[in-house]
């Protein structure tokens, strides 16, 4: 029960995170750092792959799929990490700090939680020997 409720609820999060990538894609823009090629198209994809995710996650018929699901969720967290601390290096940084650690840190410690519930929801982590 618990693990069905919060395989929803992930899946929710990353289904309106892609919608937002896709709708509004300028907040993520300005986040991307700037060793990535094509921002504009990467991030466009990250919310085509959350999209894709998010429904793969929700299905119930194929256990393969929603590993699948898990694992490639759990890639893109890690992928995307990247993001995230260039969102923080830059925000605090700035006069004022932005939004600070306040929110930063908590966003920070967030990722390798999404990462480990991907694959909990996803039925590959823990493993049962």
């Amino acid at each position: 029960m618990i693990k069905s409720a919060t395989r929803i609820a992930l899946a929710a999060l990353y289904l309106v995170a892609g919608v937002a990538h896709l709708i509004m894609p300028e907040p993520f823009l300005t986040i991307t750092p700037e060793w990535v090629p094509w921002p504009q198209q990467v991030v466009l994809g990250t919310g085509l792959v959350e999209i894709a995710g998010a429904l793969a996650l929700l299905q119930t018929r194929s256990l393969r799929l929603r590993q699948a699901a898990g694992l490639g969720l759990a890639l893109f967290a890690l992928c995307v990490w990247p993001a995230n601390i260039n969102h923080m290096m830059m925000d605090l940084a700035r006069e004022g700090h932005g939004l600070g650690l306040v929110y930063h840190v908590p966003r920070m410690i967030a990722q390798p939680v999404l990462i480990g519930l991907a694959l909990w929801v996803g039925e590959l982590w823990p493993r049962r020997a």
